[in-house]
């Protein structure tokens, strides 16, 4: 089996298994990316898996606990020109049809990335450490996907509302499927 890194922002979101490495990043693009970065140097693994769970907008007609596949994160909170920084990073497409096989009935998207909840704009669906997680694989040279379940509408402030314990289930049912089928990628 490939050697798999597993990262999820917090313990409630990280499946452990057999056969695949786990890593709690933290909350958040910057902690995520400098955890992320360090754990690459310590643990060399050829890919990487991010999972957690993420709000959509209403508009996407994703409800919780919907699993959504990203193509591509965007990092929403930079406003420079990408001769600067990046801003996106694109998934392998290798990888994204990897995962529609372990995942048949999960919809494919661009995940957007803030330090705020609401902060994103022109993503259907907003998390708070993807693009962090998959920019450290991509300065590593390491294939990483972002796969997230839905908990919440965007729109929704009030939090009693999120649907927290379904995407945790939803997210953590669906990582041994998906890293057995990555690794034969």
């Amino acid at each position: 089996m490939t050697r798999v890194l597993v990262v999820a922002a917090t313990g409630k979101e990280l499946a452990v298994g057999d056969g695949w490495l786990t890593l709690c990043c933290g909350v958040g693009p910057v902690e995520a990316a400098a955890i992320t970065a360090s754990a690459i140097a310590r643990t060399t693994p050829r890919l990487i898996l991010h999972v957690g769970i993420a709000g959509a907008r209403r508009a996407a007609a994703l409800q919780p606990p919907a699993l959504v596949i990203g193509d591509e994160s965007r990092y929403c909170d930079l406003s420079v020109p990408a001769t600067l920084a990046p801003s996106v990073v694109h998934v392998p497409e290798h990888l994204v049809a990897s995962a529609r096989r372990a995942l048949p009935d999960a919809v494919v998207r661009a995940i957007g990335t803030s330090a705020t909840i609401g902060g994103t704009s022109g993503c259907d669906v907003e998390a708070m450490e993807g693009f962090g997680v998959l920019r450290a694989a991509q300065l590593a040279g390491v294939p990483a996907l972002e796969v997230r379940a839905i908990s919440n509408a965007i729109e929704d402030a009030d939090r009693s509302l999120w649907k927290f314990d379904d995407a945790f289930a939803a997210v953590i049912a669906a990582t041994p499927r998906l890293v057995s089928e990555l690794s034969r990628a």
